[in-house]
């Protein structure tokens, strides 16, 4: 993964500002101080807030915890190029939202359709783990992004941390909508929030979430949006 990160590098100078994020915002100093330091260590990785990705009039939207070190930090694409991806883009592909079940590179031909992809926060955390109030400082990126969901739309949150940033975007009281995996949220205009455990390495490997619990979430979704299910 590695190898293929560096082949991805993106020229920061090249990525525009956007309602959903920044490419130049350092409004969290430990992040922007992080980042600062591990494009020191890769200088080939992209090293800065990653935008969302995938079809802007998209019914589903799914909002991971944060770019990976080696994933998306370096790619510039959210799960591509590292461990949680593989199970996200697998899946996706079986139940017809993405045209291949792999997403190793940034200028894959991979493409989304009806589905978006973004993070509770854009910039890589040290550890994988933002701060509170770090989450809450990258909030009105997601809630731009969400204002784009159509009525009869789907989000689903892929842990707790997304979860509450999803709420929080939304306008929404954390207290009415615990987080549980395979539960399933009414929203106004016909819309739901569903929740999973996240598809990392860690959650994966001990069987907390497993292909077939995650399945579960997307024939959920798939019967909300009246698509097929895989």
């Amino acid at each position: 993964m590695f190898q293929e990160s560096k082949k991805a590098g993106i020229v920061p100078e090249a990525l525009p500002a956007s309602p959903t994020y920044d490419a130049g915002c350092r409004r969290c100093v430990r992040l922007a101080t992080f980042l600062d330091d591990v494009r020191v260590a890769y200088p080939a990785y992209r090293c800065l807030p990653v935008p969302p990705y995938g079809d802007p009039a998209a019914r589903l939207v799914i909002v991971g915890l944060a770019p990976g070190l080696h994933g998306a930090n370096a790619t510039g694409r959210p799960f591509t190029g590292d461990y949680a991806g593989i199970l996200l883009y697998e899946t996706l592909h079986a139940y017809g939202y993405a045209s291949s079940p792999l997403s190793r590179t940034a200028d894959d031909p991979l493409t989304l359709g009806d589905c978006r992809i973004t993070n509770a926060v854009k910039c890589l955390p040290p550890g994988n783990k933002p701060l509170p109030g770090e989450m809450r400082n990258c909030n009105d990126y997601l809630t731009a992004d969400l204002s784009l969901l159509r009525e009869g739309g789907a989000v689903l949150a892929l842990g707790r941390i997304a979860h509450d940033a999803a709420l929080l975007a939304l306008g929404l009281r954390r207290n009415h909508f615990a987080f549980a995996h395979a539960a399933r949220h009414a929203l106004s205009h016909g819309r739901a929030l569903f929740d999973s455990y996240h598809c990392s390495r860690y959650n994966t490997n001990t069987g907390r979430l497993t292909a077939a619990m995650f399945r579960d979430v997307f024939d959920a979704i798939a019967d909300h949006l009246g698509r097929p299910r895989a």
